[in-house]
């Protein structure tokens, strides 16, 4: 009897267990066809039109190094490139840093900038900071700089604090020096210098 008791079971479980599976699976489709295809995309038609309209980067690094063996990089918060615009980009929080052959750096800073890498140039501009690894500290209200190449200049005033005292002049420009010789920092066009002697310590 108990054979016959097993024999029925299974007979059993081979009807139940289809229909089961089967139920399973039109329940699924059931709840498949209530799913709006729209709601699933997290932007508004709005938003998306402009990210498709205004090309935009988050983070954006750009890195060079010259032909003396100079590294280069320029970093931004946000690169982005306006309707109906070629050309350049805007950036915005700016960090270009130069790392030299001769082991010095040069950090320069600005909240805006305009990012050519075609015309392999920068335009920077707003709060401008340049700081040296050789202690200066040299404020701008704009600076133009290549990309691949150590060539930074101020084409307006610039005011300096460095080891020797402060500084003032109406130029500024940041070179590779000639023939291998080290980089040069070089203001021009009416400089002021205060000498500030440094005190020795005893």
């Amino acid at each position: 009897m108990q054979a016959d008791r097993y024999s029925r079971l299974i007979g059993w479980l081979k009807v139940l267990l289809p229909l089961a599976a089967l139920g399973l699976l039109s329940t699924l489709f059931l709840l498949s066809r209530v799913i709006d295809p729209e709601a699933v995309i997290p932007f508004a038609d709005k938003e998306i039109q402009d990210r498709l309209r205004d090309q935009q980067v988050t983070g954006p690094i750009y890195h060079a190094v010259t032909a003396d063996g100079d590294q280069i990089s320029f970093a931004a918060e946000k690169l982005t490139r306006p309707e109906g615009q070629t050309g350049a980009n805007e950036a915005e929080d700016v960090e270009v840093t130069m790392d030299l052959t001769s082991g010095a750096s040069v950090v320069l800073n600005a909240r805006k900038g305009q990012i050519d890498i075609e015309g392999n140039t920068a335009d920077l501009d707003e709060d401008v900071v340049i700081t040296t690894s050789t202690g200066y500290r040299i404020l701008s209200d704009r600076l133009v700089t290549q990309l691949s190449t150590l060539d930074v200049t101020s084409p307006g005033p610039v005011h300096a604090d460095g080891p020797v005292g402060t500084l003032d002049a109406g130029t500024m420009t940041i070179n590779a020096g000639k023939a291998g010789k080290p980089a040069q920092l070089i203001f021009t066009n009416g400089v002021k210098l205060v000498y500030v002697p440094q005190m020795d310590e005893e």
